[in-house]
């Protein structure tokens, strides 16, 4: 091998990887081209023509897809169409295993006819062969005692009852799948059938198989599958349904109110999909009559899939909007806001009204269940038995959906509307009202859209956000507040009303309960309370729970104890409403609104804030102190010395936390922020003629923000010495926090960088620029243009550097491939003082 390589050998390789460079380049961009314009804009231009509701747009589809006209546009739509559809196809296939897993409801199982309202008693007996699984369902009458079990009188004797209702239904049980399945070995064919069984695909397809990202064209059959899967899915569950919903309304005559809604599209989708729903029920009944059994089947599948896809957007899109809606509504005077703002703002951005009012309800919904799983950590098992427990691995909402009829569906959101909006009256509307009676001046809160303040109300986010809810919403001893004063609260209400054994349980009980449990724990978990109505069915299912989170504790119940229940109900109302004035008023509201105003008036002087930030200060202040109060409450126990010396302690670490603080968050930040004003965001907005103004708070919020954005990315990227340091400042903690590493290692460097790349450049535009003797239009330019030019300068270096050291990989790769012979493997030992190493022979070759 030569000591260098000749110049047409590395002309060579250099061709080579140029050649294959460019043909991984024609086949990404086809790829790229298929699934990023083909894909979505025939979606698009599909679906355009299918709405459009004429015949010639039909017979122009061809060219229309080959239209340039809005490219972007339809290529932007067609890719919402297209995610649309896939998650249409994922939530069936998803849908389906729900079904095969969990078992499809008794109807559509069962062998005979029965009305479709699921009513969950099933009194008849029969077994349907599914798939090679007999499922027999028992022939036995509901068992009255069952229903009505008083809830733990003696779990003893209704273990031992169960226990022999068990043993006889296992007897009756045997015999009916013995006779049911003598049965059915006629009908075998018939019932072997089963519409969900689709057949899987038998190659096994890896994303970059089937992206087109290993190199062959397979990609080019998925993506004509993929469009035809589009056009499939567009027709199926938007045409379909939007025109079935369309012509009904205008049959009705409910157009005019439809159009007025501003979702005429989305109105009219639901309306088709619910009137689909009522004929695949009727289509469904007729099928059974006339022993279709594959067709009544088939009707059923598409009964449940239209069933769910009605329940998921009730769930999720109705119910949350109509309590971001009521909240609105409800809390009108204490924004000094009407109906007719409301009107107003809907009419001039009805989606981005009706998305923000949805959050809203989101919000409540998702804090409203949060409290209930604090109430269960609380109460008594057994005491919330009337609504669903979230933390039960039991618990599946889609399989609910599945199985229960849809009146109860139905009954349990009127009930769910019911409970959220009377919440809502009673913690806010009323608290309102009784506000603006005896404090007539402390409402309206000022929320304008607008500020007049010369304080960028970027940063007041930022400091809202970054700062106060997340000490605030700290999931520690905030949490441990709310969990002490709900308890507080169940011991009072429980002696006063002598319902201390309903809600807490007795002690006594629960400690042998403890002791009892790894021998006990089938009389514990099945008493569970069946719903009225539900039969043995339900019964049973609550006996099988065992070791489940469906719990139960037996209590003790007092005389009147439906009087009592009502006297609990009406002291927990009182309750709900002094906590909702307190909260909006006296000690925390008021001292944290006004307290707020005080400390924002320092910023902001006599200028309008939003009173968020108002508020926000002042309960971040009202936090630190009832922080500080609990702490030192906690060390008065200890003795005045111990005091003291925490308080040493506590005053050490907050002066070094301030310190860090003001350097990492405070100088770094603002450091950062102007380094990207100049480099970035003056030379865009500012022209050469205008001079840029600077705002120093703004230039703090941006740079926090990047801070946090570069923190991230450095974390997520290579090891280097910045990712180890700031590794070690976040393993150290607040508690160990080491201000001489933290200066040393992390403040000065990122501060000296910094700095240079501020001062450097204004050294040179301001002090050697004008030695140079240049017109003051140059000496302007210079200053202007000077960061950016800087910036383009360290880029350029950046990619040389990298080109070159791809170009030193290419080199040893040529050099490699033409003259490398083989390699082997020999030991290393390292050199003693003046003695060689000893080459050893190869341990293994490989030529």
């Amino acid at each position: 091998m030569p000591s260098r390589l000749p110049i047409q050998d590395i002309f060579a390789g250099l061709v080579t990887s140029i050649g294959t460079a460019i043909r991984y380049w024609f086949h990404y961009t086809l790829v790229a081209f298929a699934w990023l314009g083909v894909v979505p804009l025939t979606a698009c231009r599909i679906y355009k023509c299918l709405f459009t509701g004429s015949v010639s747009s039909l017979l122009t589809l061809p060219l229309d897809i080959l239209s340039t006209e809005n490219l972007l546009a339809d290529c932007l739509q067609g890719c919402f169409v297209v995610t649309c559809t896939l998650c249409a196809f994922i939530s069936l296939v998803w849908l389906r295993e729900q079904i095969v897993h969990g078992g499809a409801p008794q109807w559509l199982e069962q062998n005979q006819p029965q009305p479709l309202n699921g009513v969950g008693q099933q009194n008849e007996a029969q077994a349907v062969v599914n798939g090679g699984v007999e499922n027999a369902v028992l022939d036995q009458p509901a068992n009255p005692a069952a229903e009505n079990v008083v809830v733990g009188e003696n779990p003893e004797i209704q273990e031992e009852q169960v226990d022999e209702e068990e043993e006889d239904n296992e007897d009756e049980e045997d015999a009916v799948v013995e006779d049911a399945a003598d049965a059915n070995n006629g009908a075998q064919d018939d019932m072997n059938w089963n519409a969900l069984e689709w057949d899987r695909a038998a190659e096994e397809l890896t994303w970059e198989r089937m992206l087109g990202l290993d190199g062959s064209l397979v990609f080019l059959e998925h993506v004509f599958w993929v469009v035809s899967l589009n056009t499939l899915f567009i027709l199926v569950f938007a045409f379909c349904p939007y025109h079935i919903g369309h012509f009904s309304i205008v049959g009705l005559g409910f157009e005019e109110y439809v159009q007025a809604s501003h979702f005429e599209g989305l109105i009219t989708t639901i309306v088709g999909y619910v009137l689909l729903a009522v004929t695949l029920i009727v289509c469904h009944g007729l099928a059974a009559l006339v022993k279709f059994q594959r067709s009544r089947r088939l009707l059923g599948v598409c009964y449940i899939v239209v069933k769910v896809s009605l329940l998921v957007v009730v769930e999720i899109g109705v119910f949350p909007l109509i309590c971001g809606w009521w909240l609105d509504i409800c809390s009108l005077e204490m924004f000094d806001a009407t109906l007719k703002d409301r009107e107003l703002s809907f009419q001039s951005a009805p989606g981005t009204t009706m998305f923000l009012h949805w959050l809203v309800g989101m919000v409540y919904v998702f804090y409203f269940a949060s409290f209930i799983l604090l109430l269960r950590e609380v109460l008594r098992p057994g005491v919330l038995w009337f609504l669903r427990n979230l933390n039960d691995p039991d618990f599946n909402p889609v399989q609910e959906m599945i199985h229960l009829p849809i009146y109860r569906h139905l009954r349990r959101f009127i009930l769910s509307v019911i409970v959220f909006g009377s919440i809502v009256l009673l913690m806010l509307w009323l608290p309102i009202r009784i506000i603006k009676y005896l404090l007539p001046n402390f409402l309206p809160y000022n929320v304008m859209l607008y500020s007049d303040a010369p304080v960028s109300e970027l940063s007041l986010e930022l400091l809202l956000l970054q700062v106060v809810l997340p000490a605030l919403l700290e999931q520690g001893h905030t949490r441990q507040w709310l969990k002490g004063l709900v308890r507080a609260w169940t011991v009072t209400a429980g002696y006063l009303l002598d319902l201390h054994s309903y809600l807490l349980g007795d002690q006594e009980e629960n400690e042998n309960n403890a002791n009892q449990q790894p021998n006990n724990q089938h009389a514990r978990n099945n008493n569970a309370i069946p719903v009225v109505g539900e039969g043995l069915h339900a019964a049973h299912q609550a006996i099988l729970q065992q070791g489940g989170p469906v719990g139960f504790q037996p209590y003790r119940r007092p005389l009147k104890f439906p009087l009592r229940i009502f006297l609990l109900i009406v002291f927990m109302c009182i309750t709900l409403l002094i906590a909702s004035l307190i909260c909006l008023t006296l000690p925390v509201f008021v001292f944290s609104v006004f307290a707020g105003r005080w400390l924002m008036s320092f910023w902001t002087g006599t200028a309008k804030i939003h009173e968020l930030y108002t508020a926000a200060c002042g309960l971040y202040v009202c936090w630190l102190t009832i922080r500080a109060v609990t702490v030192l409450v906690a060390w008065m126990p200890q003795g005045r010395r111990v005091i003291f010396q925490k308080v040493k302690e506590w005053s050490l670490m907050i002066m070094k936390t301030l310190i860090v603080a003001i350097l990492l968050a405070g100088v770094v930040p603002l450091l950062l922020g102007l380094l990207f004003e100049l480099v970035i965001v003056a030379p865009l907005r500012v022209p050469l003629d205008q001079t840029p103004l600077f705002y120093p708070w703004q230039d703090w919020a941006l740079g926090v923000l990047h801070a946090k954005i570069i923190a991230a990315i450095t974390l997520m990227g290579p090891q280097w010495w910045l990712k180890t340091v700031i590794e070690q400042v976040y393993a150290n903690g607040i508690r160990n926090i080491d201000l001489h590493f933290i200066i040393r290692k992390l403040a000065a460097p990122v501060i000296s960088v910094l700095l240079l790349s501020l001062c450097v450049p204004y050294i040179i535009a301001s002090g050697v620029v004008p030695l140079l003797g240049v017109t003051a239009e140059m000496q302007n330019l210079v200053q202007r243009r000077i960061y950016p030019f800087l910036l383009m300068v360290v880029v350029l270096m950046g990619i040389l550097s990298f080109q070159v050291r791809q170009f030193k990989r290419l080199y040893e790769h040529i050099k490699n491939d033409k003259y490398l012979v083989g390699q082997r493997l020999v030991n290393y030992e390292r050199k003693s003082g003046k003695q060689g190493t000893s080459t050893t022979p190869p341990q293994s070759s490989q030529e």
